[in-house]
């Protein structure tokens, strides 16, 4: 039995040690006290104050021994149990300065819900980071190349290790997230980058099959294997770079009305949306007015099949297979 106990508290935390021996030395001396010298010290409670006054060498004076006896029980109290006492704050402000630097590189495992788990640090995620952080969101950010949390902000936490590892990634909290965007890794080739993604991809799945995975891609090829490993949402980079070079070609001011418009989306989303009853057999035009007076949504081309047609002609009747492209409120 004994041995058990022993057992017990050698696992305990050292400060949790040190503070149970020094709370038993105090109350040992204080009690001691009380039957060396009880005139001075009329009660146990009072013993114990003035150990706990003594051993803190804050010394009130409100009681001292005065007795041969009593005056080398204060002094073996000094000797041993300021000794334990100061231990335990050298130990406790260690432990604070220790956990905080663990939380800084990213060694804390975070403990929350709804949270959005952003994968991969580079000028993308930066800027989607302050985006969120105004947005008043929490964010995991898990990076196994930064050696501490590059955004010291409230809303940030971040998480230090390799997204495709299982540990790393109940670290970030990935079963209770509500949301995971995955940035490709521009150190790495393409192929390589893209096979990266769709390996955090399985993992991700793997532990939370539900939540929402808003993937980077980089080569056309890989698009497919990333939707099988399970993104719910995939960005082409290199596709979006190209169209965005090409329309720089053929027309001037392209790039700055296309970035202004994407960053003016706020409280709005660009979304394809199924052509309703109401709106089928209407032209172009009519059901842009309609969604615009009823819905408050802009609309701005249709999808049929894989025919997608931005500003269409205003005749173009609304078939029941259409998929419309709009602009749409958030609330």
């Amino acid at each position: 039995m004994s041995n058990h106990l022993y057992m017990r508290f050698i696992k305990l935390p050292i400060i949790a040690r040190i503070l149970m021996i020094a709370s038993l030395m105090i109350t040992l001396f204080g009690v001691v006290i009380h039957f060396v010298e009880p005139r001075s010290f009329p009660t146990i409670f009072d013993g114990v104050w003035w150990a706990i006054i003594t051993a803190s060498t804050v010394g009130f004076g409100d009681f001292y021994p005065v007795t041969t006896w009593g005056r080398i029980t204060a002094i073996l109290l000094l000797l041993i149990g300021t000794g334990f006492l100061s231990s335990y704050f050298i130990h406790l402000s260690a432990a604070t300065v220790t956990k905080q630097n663990a939380y800084a590189e990213g060694k804390v495992g975070y403990r929350g819900s709804r949270h959005i788990i952003i994968i991969g640090w580079n000028e993308r995620s930066r800027s989607v980071l302050r985006s969120l952080i105004q947005a008043d969101e929490t964010i995991i950010l898990v990076d196994d190349t930064l050696g501490t949390n590059p955004i010291m902000d409230d809303n940030v936490h971040f998480i230090r290790g390799r997204a495709n590892k299982d540990q790393t990634l109940l670290d970030a909290g990935i079963t209770t997230a509500s949301k995971v965007i995955i940035t490709s890794d521009q150190n790495l080739d393409e192929l390589q980058a893209d096979m990266n993604t769709i390996l955090t991809l399985l993992a991700i799945k793997g532990l939370n099959p539900d939540i929402r995975c808003i993937a980077e891609i980089q080569t056309g090829e890989q698009i497919n294997n990333a939707r099988r490993a399970g993104a719910d949402e995939l960005i082409p980079a290199n596709a979006l770079t190209s169209a965005v070079l090409l329309n720089s070609i053929a027309s001037e001011e392209v790039v700055s009305p296309l970035l202004d418009m994407l960053g003016e989306l706020n409280g709005k989303r660009l979304a394809y949306i199924e052509a309703e009853a109401s709106l089928i057999g209407k032209n172009f035009q009519d059901a842009s007015q309609f969604l615009l007076k009823e819905r408050n949504v802009i609309l701005i081309g249709r999808k049929r099949g894989d025919d997608v047609i931005v500003n269409p002609k205003n005749n173009i009747k609304i078939r029941y297979d259409d998929q419309l492209l709009a602009i749409l409120n958030d609330d």
